[in-house]
């Protein structure tokens, strides 16, 4: 049965590799492993050695912490910068932040700056409205 950091880990590990458009196969084949392993990492059903770990990480360009990040400590209160990884539904892993993650990098870096400062002022603005 799959311990809850099992599962945690494999869950940042699917949504890594989303994210970057890899599929297993091509992970896999990174890392030096058959595309059955990724699958039995991402569910939680086989769990990661360091090595692999650190692998994993360096093939998806994140620090091995990137795996634990959400995830409380045993005796901490969770930290309310990462209030958004326990947003309802796991906003992070919805296909649609995903495509929206996506067509930001494919833009310049100008474009991109600019895109960032409108939702900026969409927020600021949608939070004047609340408040009013």
């Amino acid at each position: 049965m799959a311990d809850d950091i099992d599962l945690h880990v494999g869950k940042r590990l699917r949504r890594r590799r989303r994210l970057l458009g890899m599929t297993q196969q091509e992970l896999a084949a990174q890392v030096g492993v058959r595309f059955q392993q990724i699958q039995k990492y991402e569910c939680g059903a086989n769990r990661i050695t360091a090595s692999r770990l650190f692998d994993l990480a360096r093939a998806m360009n994140v620090s091995v912490q990137y795996f634990f990040d959400g995830m409380p400590a045993a005796e901490t209160v969770p930290n309310a910068a990462n209030d958004a990884e326990q947003m309802e539904g796991d906003i992070l892993s919805q296909k649609e932040t995903l495509e929206l993650v996506r067509a930001y990098y494919r833009l310049g870096e100008r474009p991109r700056r600019r895109l960032l400062e409108l939702a900026k002022a969409f927020e600021q603005d949608n939070s004047n409205s609340g408040a009013a």
